[in-house]
């Protein structure tokens, strides 16, 4: 049996425990060094307001965009298996992208304010041929798709209900309704494969076209034990082991709990390829440690080694097929990591990080949503807690 390391939980616990209850109420990590478990720890509340159920290592949290390494992977199991191909187009599996000619381009919306935004000059007058739009564009956020669109609106004007209540609007029909809305919406930039502009759009069609490729109904082929889409309506996981998010006053009117923090995510009742999963830590650095050993089920090696290259490097920002790449000053990962390392980062207050070089994994889970996203806790920002308790994490290993 794996042991955990008492000295590496003290080491972050000094991290943690100024952020918890003003960043996050709660906290569930996990650090893998060569394979070995050597810390799964929790701190801090589900109900930081009454302090009557404790986070566990098993609680499960939303998170957030971190479900898009799992879509980027189902869909490269996909080529692996020779049933599509990187430089596929998207209309070769969603023939409904492509229909309808060029597409004007405009300056998209913005997800917090929900305005529409100025068009870049650089592209005033253009159209776009939405035939062009490969799986590499989406996989590498170099679609010039918008970033963001109220999808759900377009979904239903009446929210989603609780999750221990039946959805009224069958999935199938919230499912076409999205899928209409992504084939319309004008775009924001050209497809040159050149240019990153993080698209939760381009990952929601990519989960679609995961969907038609697998023929399942969720954007994953396998739902890997720790973690789940909709934890508390389809798995009748209690509350008590799920984090709760943000109070959502403008589409909702309720906290999130049990179910998903992102509002397009839940206009697709949950189930989307850019949002939705939940996970336990332990689950997630075990799906990074395949990662790291390049021993994902389905996925050959020179998949493997093509998703961790580096496909782009925009003004610092480096793209592999899904992952982010460590960048030059990147914040988020600290001073110490290699740069070999990639994973990615999740809205709610999620990261997973890989170091092929120094051989870890580490997730940090936190729901720092909970007060309010646009919340700095008096001990900084989530950014600041990520920055520091990697930096405390890799400083103590034996490397």
């Amino acid at each position: 049996m794996l042991s955990v390391s008492s000295d590496l939980t003290r080491v972050l616990e000094r991290i943690v425990l100024p952020h918890l209850g003003d960043t996050f109420p709660a906290c569930s990590a996990c650090v893998l060094h060569r394979g070995a478990v050597v810390l799964e720890s929790a701190w801090g509340w589900i109900d930081p307001e009454t302090r009557r159920i404790p986070v566990m290592p098993n609680t499960y949290f939303d998170l957030a965009s971190l479900t898009k390494l799992f879509t980027a992977t189902t869909f490269l199991r996909q080529v692996s298996a020779g049933h599509s191909a990187i430089d596929d187009r998207l209309a070769t599996v969603i023939p409904e992208f492509g229909i309808g000619g060029a597409r004007p381009i405009d300056g998209g919306q913005d997800p917090h304010s929900k305005e529409l935004l100025p068009i870049d000059p650089a592209y005033a007058g253009q159209s776009v041929d939405p035939r062009r739009v490969t799986f590499r564009h989406l996989l590498t956020h170099t679609s010039g798709l918008s970033p963001w669109h109220d999808v759900y609106n377009a979904v239903d004007e009446s929210p989603p209900p609780p999750p221990d209540h039946s959805d009224p609007i069958a999935r199938a029909v919230r499912r076409e309704r999205t899928l209409a809305a992504l084939c319309a919406y004008p775009f924001v930039g050209q497809p040159d494969g050149a240019t990153v502009r993080y698209s939760d759009i381009g990952y929601m069609l990519l989960g679609e076209a995961v969907m038609r490729l697998t023929g399942h109904d969720t954007p994953r082929d396998t739902l890997d034990r720790g973690v789940r889409f909709n934890p508390r309506r389809d798995y009748d996981i209690p509350l008590d082991r799920i984090a709760p998010t943000e109070i959502d006053s403008v589409y909702r009117q309720r906290r999130c709990w049990g179910e998903v923090h992102d509002e397009n995510a839940a206009g697709l009742g949950g189930l989307s390829g850019h949002a939705g999963l939940f996970g336990t830590a332990r689950a997630i650095a075990v799906f990074g440690e395949r990662w790291r050993t390049g021993t994902v089920p389905g996925i050959t090696p020179d998949i493997h080694a093509e998703a961790v290259r580096e496909q782009v490097n925009d003004h610092d920002t480096r793209r592999g097929l899904g992952f982010a790449l460590r960048a030059r000053g990147e914040s988020m990962v600290g001073d110490y990591a290699s740069d070999q390392a990639y994973g990615h980062s999740g809205f709610t207050g999620t990261t997973l990080w890989i170091d092929p070089v120094q051989e870890w994994v580490i997730v940090l889970l936190t729901n720092r949503v909970y007060p309010g996203r646009d919340h700095d806790g008096a001990a900084g920002s989530i950014t600041d807690f990520r920055r520091g308790a990697h930096d405390a994490i890799v400083k103590a290993l034996p490397i």
